[in-house]
């Protein structure tokens, strides 16, 4: 008697992760079980090439032809980036697949605002929300029970705590780089607006010289001017009390429990400042340092690809060990009402953090992130901390360079 074996060969796939150890870990992990689970679908993982920068080593494949099937750490402006190239899917192309896994992680509105030019090319992962940490032992000290809410209140603060070239009230500026502009001007008019768009991304267009704008350039100039702050504040300032606030992210939390434990219990967290006229009863928007993965057009088999991602972020479970893995926030909307997340929520840190991703929001989508982010370091903060020339001038010269590079 002939038997005749019949054999198929199982769809491999490439999937890169972030340079990031506890990322890696977590993918691991999750593409071992899923290769036991599916012997037809099997999922290789390594890290991003080293490089400059994961942009860079993405780009570089890409252009010689050997760019992976999927990979995560995209952040928005670098997806409007390879959607214009064509170099990634849109995952909208799956119609009711896509819109099915969007519902069961809960994850609606997040996903509207990585929308490029009609479509959804990112699957955010997680979502990290800028808050301020302040020193609430300095602050009870100097008679508070809360941190400062407005530009006025941190003024009135300055005026208790700040003693120049000693100590000031808090950090303004988060840097010189181009990414630093997420962690200052952008935050701050994300608060100011109540989460409203900086630039038009469709129009290509900046339009951060509006009266929210005007707010946040005069809030910063006047910090430098009065001396609330300072262009140097030595090697971490918060932890040894040399500046009472600062902009900080949940990365930040395991590090600085095992660095300064003595500080960390002391620390009071709260939305970014806004001005004086924000209501009081509306919700404070903030930046979101958030990233996803992307299906790259010359994947092998995008169905499966797709499959593969469903599966991950289908099942609560898995959000629950990125947690445990990262201490990162899911992108998700439900982080503190779903009984799966309840046990984070006893960490205050954490809750804080889970509590702000609703209002948190993701960056420009341009694909030209960081020449316009350059141009605002050079004609935006650099006079404002400098003092060269009038708030409004200095604001209205900026979003005319910007424009130069957008248009």
């Amino acid at each position: 008697m002939l038997v005749v074996v019949v054999t198929f060969a199982a769809t491999k796939l490439v999937f890169w992760t972030a340079p990031n150890p506890l990322q890696e870990e977590f993918w691991k992990e999750v593409i071992s079980e899923w290769n036991r689970l599916r012997p037809d679908i099997q999922i290789e993982v390594s890290v991003i090439p080293a490089a400059a920068s994961s942009e860079e080593a993405i780009l570089t494949a890409i252009a010689a032809g050997t760019a992976p099937d999927i990979s995560e750490n995209i952040f928005s402006g670098f997806a409007a980036q390879l959607a214009e190239i064509g170099a990634i899917y849109p995952l909208d192309n799956f119609k009711e697949d896509f819109w099915k896994l969007v519902e069961t992680r809960k994850m609606r509105n997040i996903v509207e605002g990585w929308k490029v030019k009609g479509h959804y090319y990112v699957l955010p992962i997680y979502s990290n929300p800028m808050l301020f940490w302040w020193r609430g032992d300095l602050l009870k000290q100097l008679g508070y029970d809360r941190p400062p809410r407005t530009y006025s209140e941190i003024y009135e603060l300055s005026s208790k705590f700040t003693k120049p070239n000693e100590r000031y009230v808090m950090q303004v500026i988060a840097g010189r780089n181009w990414w630093d502009r997420w962690f200052d001007f952008i935050t701050y008019y994300y608060a100011a607006s109540g989460g409203k768009a900086y630039i038009d991304a469709e129009k290509r267009k900046a339009v951060f010289n509006n009266e929210y704008g005007l707010k946040v350039t005069e809030f910063i100039y006047k910090m430098f001017k009065e001396n609330h702050t300072a262009v140097e504040l030595g090697t971490n300032p918060f932890y040894f009390g040399t500046i009472l606030g600062k902009i900080t992210g949940p990365w930040e939390i395991n590090w600085a429990k095992e660095t300064f434990p003595e500080v960390m219990p002391h620390v009071w967290l709260a939305p970014p400042p806004v001005p004086d006229d924000y209501p009081a009863d509306l919700p404070v928007y903030t930046f979101a340092d958030t990233k996803g993965l992307v299906i790259y057009e010359n994947c092998k088999d995008k169905k499966a690809a797709f499959e593969f991602i469903s599966w991950v972020f289908s099942n609560v479970e898995h959000d629950v060990l990125w947690i445990e893995k990262t201490r990162m926030p899911p992108a998700r909307e439900d982080l503190v009402t779903n009984p799966a997340f309840a046990k984070f929520m006893e960490d205050r840190f954490f809750k804080a953090y889970a509590e702000a991703v609703p209002y948190a929001v993701p960056p420009a989508l341009i694909d030209k992130t960081i020449d316009v982010q350059l141009s605002m370091t050079t004609h935006l903060i650099e006079p404002l901390m400098h003092l060269k020339g009038e708030p409004k001038d200095i604001l209205n010269n900026a979003v005319k360079e910007v424009n130069k590079i957008l248009f």
